[in-house]
């Protein structure tokens, strides 16, 4: 026959086993769905840091880097494939046709063609992930199984053909390639199965940990007195710390009870005490603009303040998920400060488009054990604006915005020994603005600023952007051409002197001498031979009757 209080134990555990399994099911379901979201998401973020990567290298005009980027992307740590494909499945850089097109877009041999060619199929061109991918022009996942069985995802992403691109790809294509990664799922299927294990044991121990003390409970319920205790640690447990127990005798139930009222009442002081510190120091945590992490002795994270999710942009949960070597996705950078020793000094990265300043160190005990670990995040994101505001003044003519003498020489000297090496021609021209000085007599200086700030505008109307435009001095102009010739070189400078020519500043016309040089033309071996050249040709304009452009002699 079972007694009352087996039936309650029965009853209370089934309830219990119900309401625990419902929910680490859910939490367990929860936790897969979020491991498979992150994998898949970490995954996209490294696709579209190669795509941006690449696009970068592209723009710069570096093939052989691109050719050298994509090759090390083969090699990446922790991936199984990862390519740059062309949009019909063949692998990229390992033959000429792109190179070509290219050659014929821009109507120039822009680019070497490669000695050796080959053809590396990855996809088929009647692959459906790739026909889908090139007809959403959006990134398509499908699941796969290895040789030895193993599951592994793959994301075929589209390269876009932006405006960017149109110079050397033209606007027709959409779609200039793709990248393909192919990850294992392994990892994050043995990551599921190891939190499903960890449920089942959470409700096998949570179950016995309940038997055993409803079991206790129950067999103490008989009586009123312990009755009472029972209510009155209830309530203590909602936070009312003011409860007390009569004493009703000397015997166990009297002691039970003494000792109850003086627990409580050590709980009380001591939790007023707390509640006291603890106040200050959220108020000091939660206002600071810092963003502060704390772990405990075994690394798991105890504490985060708004300013630390906020800078990180991601929520307490995935901070806590993520762990403290994890903050910034890259467990080398948190492990190397904690390593370090004596502590490093803050160092500098960028997170989420944020320039941080980031200090990690160890938690030590007086007797030399280690409690924790701590971490303070500051944005410094205002501060490198203003250092890159103050380079850019080092270097831009306050009054033209266009470079200055000092840039101009840095930027011909450079310029001219990439030509040099590449065998390519480099075009500069000179001009200065006719009769300057009689104008700014008559008019003022003011006036002439003016005129000089519309000419820098002109200047920027009417070259490329790859052209660079400095102010040479006083009246003075220079503009460097790379991979343009004298024939191009003119072209501009008439078109400038034209723009000019049609722009009335304040009421008034202006005119402007210009001389061209080019390097293949005028050979010399230094930069700034090639400028006087221009300079001379500047001259002759001059000579011949001002508001024209004249060449260098060969």
């Amino acid at each position: 026959m079972r007694t009352i209080g087996s039936k309650i134990i029965i009853v209370v555990d089934s309830v219990a086993f119900l309401s625990l399994a419902s929910v680490l099911a859910f939490y367990t379901r929860q936790q897969e769905n979020s491991l498979l979201e992150q994998d898949a998401r970490h995954d996209m973020e490294l696709v579209n840091t190669v795509i941006h990567g690449l696009r970068a290298i592209m723009l710069s005009g570096s093939v052989r880097v691109a050719e050298s980027y994509a090759d090390q992307l083969k090699r990446v740590s922790g991936i199984m494939d990862l390519r740059i494909l062309r949009d019909n499945g063949l692998e990229a850089y390992h033959d000429n046709d792109t190179i070509m097109d290219v050659n014929w877009i821009r109507g120039e041999m822009a680019f070497e063609p490669r000695l050796q060619e080959r053809q590396v199929v990855i996809l088929e061109p009647d692959s459906p992930a790739l026909k889908q991918m090139l007809a959403s022009r959006q990134t398509v996942p499908y699941y796969e199984f290895g040789v030895g069985g193993e599951e592994m995802q793959t994301f075929l992403t589209p390269i876009a053909n932006q405006k960017d691109c149109h110079r050397c790809h033209g606007a027709k294509p959409a779609v200039l390639g793709l990248v393909k990664l192919t990850t294992s799922l392994a990892s994050v299927r043995a990551e599921i199965a190891k939190t499903r294990r960890q449920a089942v044991e959470i409700l096998l121990i949570s179950l016995m940990a309940l038997t055993t003390l409803t079991g206790l409970l129950i067999r103490r319920v008989i009586t009123q007195p312990i009755t009472k205790v029972t209510q009155a640690m209830r309530l203590i447990t909602d936070g009312d710390l003011t409860q007390t127990v009569p004493v009703t005798g000397r015997d166990e139930i009297g002691t039970m009870a003494e000792c109850f009222n003086t627990m409580g009442g050590k709980l009380l002081h001591t939790y007023t005490g707390l509640q006291h510190e603890q106040d200050k120091l959220t108020t000091i945590i939660l206002s600071a603009q810092e963003g502060i992490v704390v772990t405990d002795r075994h690394r798991s994270v105890v504490l985060v303040n708004p300013s630390a999710e906020r800078l990180l942009g991601k929520g307490l949960s995935a901070i806590v998920q993520d762990g403290f070597v994890g903050l910034f996705g890259d467990p080398g950078i948190m492990t190397s400060l904690l390593d370090s020793n004596p502590p490093a000094e803050a160092t500098f990265l960028v997170h989420q488009q944020r320039h941080l300043s980031l200090f990690a160190t160890r938690i030590f005990s007086p007797d030399g054990d280690e409690i924790g670990s701590a971490a303070l995040i500051r944005d410094v994101t205002q501060e490198k604006r203003l250092e890159a505001h103050l380079r850019t003044l080092s270097y831009v003519d306050e009054l033209t915005q266009l470079l200055n003498r000092r840039r101009m020489d840095e930027v011909l000297k450079r310029e001219f020994q990439m030509a040099k090496r590449h065998a390519a021609d480099l075009a500069v021209i000179m001009f200065d603005v006719d009769h300057f000085k009689r104008f700014n007599d008559e008019h003022g200086h003011d006036q002439g600023d003016r005129v000089l700030i519309a000419l820098g505008q002109a200047v920027k109307r009417v070259f490329r952007a790859t052209d660079l435009p400095c102010r040479f001095g006083g009246e003075e102009f220079c503009i460097i051409l790379p991979n343009t010739g004298l024939s191009g070189g003119l072209e501009a400078a008439e078109k400038l002197r034209r723009e000019v020519e049609n722009t009335v500043i304040d009421g008034l016309k202006v005119t402007i001498s210009l001389g061209v040089a080019s390097l293949l033309h005028a050979p010399c071996e230094r930069a700034d031979m090639l400028l006087k050249f221009a300079d001379q040709a500047l001259y002759q304009s001059k000579q011949n009757g001002r508001n024209r452009v004249s060449m260098a002699e060969s």
